[in-house]
């Protein structure tokens, strides 16, 4: 990018949520990196929630976790997936977070006796948050996504707040996408422009111009919608651009990019001369092409306690998929309801792997416990995450090791076996939000064991995100019948990781392991896992 300020792509959205916004800026924000500019993503969540870490999976999709500690958007997750880098917690903006920071200042005597406002001092804070993002990673381009729907109350200071960006930055430097909904109705078969119409003229009273609109329909938009579309949003024809349905949103960079978005992108902010990108093209699309090259399905059951909206666990399914793609197998995925299972056990006889992802709370934990035994006596490779760690250790403490009523304090507050038990920093916490065990910590692991043959290191960083942990009360008695805890962290203080030998392949992991999955490089426990079931 030619030299001097920052370059700002502000996403939004209109019509309704779920268009896909998260997976628009990832694609921008992977093509700008394909042509060797420092790029990264902002998510802004207009909520009145500080973070996404209290919020229930099933309305509002997972909660991911970054390095430093963040309970995020899952649009966060996207962004690493599709960069193949690590995004900090400060990139997901929230209306608490700018709220606490002007009144925290407004405490403090900063405003020397202002009357504190929405305009200047909130938009004022959000812009401040954005630019110091950019100047801080020294980045070229800085991809902002804001949540919610055009219209919506909670999101108009941050809109205003990105409209005043454009006037004091300049718009050499700042270009709105709106990504909107052009929906075909069966009876008539055209597809209808109003929704976009409407969304763009919301947009325009409140002082912003979209630049390029992103429009999501189910088949690519046709010519004459196109002009339909430019005539009404004050948007050219070649700045309008379709995103049809596609089979993988690892393809719409490609889709894209084939409109010449990146060309216009450039052009907007006056970039000058051509870069050879050919080799960073060549890998994209030799993981791009992976997803594709398939010759046999794996059928997975994942048995959780959210699995009534798949986004729920969209870093799980996308962590089996990364996995199935390295070795050329095709994953299927079957979300089992835990709270199905206490009758009908035996229905997960057809998988050829069982995963059991993280949760909290009692509902549906006794059938998570039947599943972890059910896959161990089976035989049946065996992969359980944080929750699916703990309840394993509970099924192994009931089922083998004859510790009658074992279970988590969690779930059993009295019970007289617990083998799992809450965090002892934990036992002072009064608050739910941020308050868990979060973010990447350092894990020693044991030679001559599967995790040491899966990680190929003594040491590992992995993300986090709990409060309960296995009780090395029974530690001895979980070892003498066979189970092996081979990973550890705080000088042996808490266990990580434990796996039974003798099993084909039974592996639990405390942390969480989808949150350092990317396509094309898969993490190791969900290669090793989804390896062992295609070969069950």
């Amino acid at each position: 990018m030619q030299a001097g300020s920052v370059k700002y792509i502000f996403v939004t959205g209109g019509v309704m949520s779920g268009l896909g916004k998260g997976v628009v800026s990832s694609s921008i924000a992977k093509l700008l990196q394909l042509s060797n500019q420092k790029v990264s993503c902002v998510k802004i969540d207009p909520y009145l929630n500080y973070d996404a870490g209290t919020m229930n999976p099933i309305a509002h999709g997972e909660v991911f976790v970054t390095e430093d500690g963040g309970e995020c958007d899952m649009d966060i997750g996207n962004y690493e997936r599709f960069l193949n880098q690590n995004i900090l917690k400060s990139h997901n903006i929230t209306t608490a977070q700018i709220y606490s920071s002007v009144i925290e200042a407004e405490r403090k005597g900063e405003y020397l006796g202002a009357c504190v406002q929405i305009i200047p001092h909130v938009t004022d804070a959000i812009k401040e948050r954005i630019r110091n993002i950019a100047k801080k990673e020294d980045l070229d381009v800085l991809v902002v996504e804001c949540g919610g729907t055009v219209g919506d109350i909670e999101s108009l200071p941050f809109l205003e707040a990105l409209r005043q960006m454009r006037s004091e930055d300049g718009p050499e430097n700042v270009v709105f996408v709106h990504v909107t909904l052009a929906p075909s109705l069966d009876v008539v078969g055209e597809q209808k422009t109003k929704p976009t119409q409407h969304s763009v003229q919301e947009l325009r009273r409140i002082g912003i111009q979209p630049d390029l609109l992103a429009v999501r329909c189910t088949h690519q938009l046709e010519m004459a919608a196109k002009k339909k579309i430019s005539l009404f949003s004050n948007v050219s024809v070649k700045d309008v651009f379709s995103c049809h349905d596609a089979e993988s949103i690892l393809t719409v960079p490609q889709m894209l990019y084939d409109q010449g978005i990146i060309d216009i992108i450039f052009k907007k902010f006056g970039k000058v001369g051509l870069v050879n990108t050919s080799a960073n093209w060549d890998k994209w699309n030799s993981i791009v092409n992976s997803f594709a090259v398939i010759n046999q399905t794996v059928k997975i059951a994942m048995v959780g306690k959210y699995v009534k909206l798949a986004d729920s666990y969209v870093s799980v399914n996308q962590a089996l998929k990364h996995a199935g793609a390295k070795i050329g197998k095709n994953i299927m995925i079957d979300w089992i309801d835990s709270e199905e299972l206490n009758g009908n056990i035996d229905k997960l006889s057809s998988y050829q792997g069982i995963l059991v992802p993280g949760g909290f709370g009692d509902r549906g934990s006794e059938g998570i416990i039947k599943t972890a035994n059910y896959a161990r006596e089976k035989n049946i490779p065996y992969l359980g995450i944080c929750f699916g760690f703990q309840l394993a250790a509970v099924a192994f403490g009931r089922y083998v090791c004859g510790l009658s009523n074992a279970n988590s304090t969690e779930i059993s507050p009295n019970t007289e076996n617990p083998v799992i038990d809450l965090l002892p920093e934990q036992k002072t916490i009064e608050n739910k939000g941020g308050s868990l065990r979060l973010g990447s910590n350092e894990i020693k692991v044991e030679d001559n064991t599967l995790a040491f043959k899966l990680y190929k290191s003594n040491t590992i960083l992995k993300r986090h995100r709990h409060r309960y942990e296995f009780n090395q009360k029974y530690l001895d008695a979980f070892t003498n019948k066979g189970m092996i805890f081979s990973g550890y962290s705080d000088n042996k203080k808490r266990m990580e990781i434990l796996e039974i030998p003798t099993h084909r392949f039974y592996l639990g992991v405390q942390f969480h392991p989808e949150f350092n999955s990317r396509p094309g490089f898969p993490e190791a426990s969900f290669e090793a896992f989804v390896n062992a079931a295609a070969h069950a």
